[in-house]
């Protein structure tokens, strides 16, 4: 399982891991592939104490950041865009009394109790271009050799920024389309994230997705395949039709090393594939996650609808809080992939790469033997 990719990044295997935990970025990293630290949840005080404590545990090894800067905000915020406060300020001025109100309806519905006093929670994070350049001017200041961006096309100045500092971009993309917007833009490799993936994801299935992509980018720009993969075939699958690598998430949340809530993963270990729904309740555009109450909640007719990102999310914020503390079974969950159907048991992530580098194997050995090679 070797590609030009791996080269580009001296990796063993080319798979790249995305974890918003630490530990899990580390171990992805020195067993063979590529670990992401999702920075969005992080302000740029916690990103630089993330880092750090990767840069000790990574062993050297190559690790990236994902960062979520959107290539557009609400028109009617731009003008205080360079002031990260005040664009929040402007933005919480934005959500409505109604959503407000619903919130709490569903809320009280579950008997989910506020937040003590002395918490802080953060409302805005990485969902903008502002704030999302500050942590970029974190992970620059370590020894990261890649940044991806992970919703829409990154800014022109950003990829410039990064390849000044000798840094690899890539960019996920849910369409033909959203990959030929991210290569005018400089980026250097597409993800091409079909809909079975966890989190914000487009419609299009991945085995539909993978080939029309990697044909619309042409055979210079690096494509890694992503959604739904957490077996080895499903590698082989993707580099056979010209993937150099894949793109992974979901199965990491229930590995030793992950730091998910254990109700969580006892609910994801229980999960079927049929057990996931792309909805807009978590920030305003369609999230892969868990069907929970929650979910269902915001389907309901008394529901006032989503907010546009990224008034959705910090409308939700505190919600997701309150339901973490109480760890109420029918409201807590995750965003997760359909690929959640085959996560079954909770191993450490040397296991899970050594099976996916074994069954890639065994798949390509299969299908030699079936074409006579």
């Amino acid at each position: 399982m070797h590609t030009p990719i791996c080269d580009r990044f001296g990796i063993e295997f080319p798979i790249f891991a995305f974890s918003h935990c630490r530990d899990v970025v580390a171990a992805v990293s020195k067993a063979g592939g590529m670990g992401v630290l999702g920075a969005l949840y992080f302000t740029p005080e916690e990103l630089e104490i993330e880092l750090n404590w990767i840069d000790e545990h990574v062993d050297g090894r190559p690790y990236g950041v994902d960062l979520v800067m959107p290539a557009t905000l609400l028109e009617e915020a731009r003008g205080a865009d360079s002031d990260p406060a005040e664009l929040e300020r402007q933005l919480e001025a934005m959500i409505s009394q109604e959503h407000r109100d619903f919130v709490e309806k569903v809320l009280a519905e579950h008997n989910i109790a506020p937040l003590p006093e002395e918490a802080n929670p953060h409302h805005l994070l990485g969902w903008t271009d502002t704030t999302g350049l500050a942590q970029m001017d974190v992970a620059l200041e370590h020894p990261v050799s890649l940044l991806v961006n992970a919703l829409g096309p990154p800014p022109a100045e950003v990829v410039k920024t990064a390849h000044d500092h000798g840094i690899a971009v890539a960019a996920l993309a849910s369409t033909p389309r959203h990959a030929l917007k991210h290569k005018a833009n400089g980026v250097d490799i597409i993800v091409a994230q079909g809909t079975e993936a966890g989190g914000h994801t487009g419609e299009i299935s991945s085995v539909v997705l993978w080939p029309e992509v990697i044909d619309a980018v042409g055979p210079d720009t690096p494509v890694l395949a992503a959604g739904g993969i957490g077996r080895g075939s499903q590698i082989a699958a993707a580099i056979a039709m010209g993937a150099q690598g894949v793109w992974t998430g979901s199965i990491w949340l229930t590995v030793a090393e992950s730091d998910m809530a254990p109700l969580v993963v006892e609910k994801l270990l229980a999960a079927s594939s049929r057990d996931t729904v792309r909805s807009r309740s978590l920030t305003g555009k369609p999230a892969r996650q868990l069907r929970t109450a929650w979910t269902d909640a915001w389907e309901r007719e008394d529901s006032p609808g989503f907010l546009p990102m990224p008034l959705q999310f910090m409308l939700v914020s505190d919600a997701y809080g309150r339901i973490n503390r109480s760890q109420d079974r029918d409201m807590i969950g995750a965003p997760v992939g359909q690929i959640v159907g085959q996560m079954n048991a909770v191993r450490p992530v040397r296991d899970v790469m050594f099976d996916l580098v074994d069954e890639y194997v065994t798949a390509t050995e299969r299908l030699a033997q079936v074409s006579g090679a």
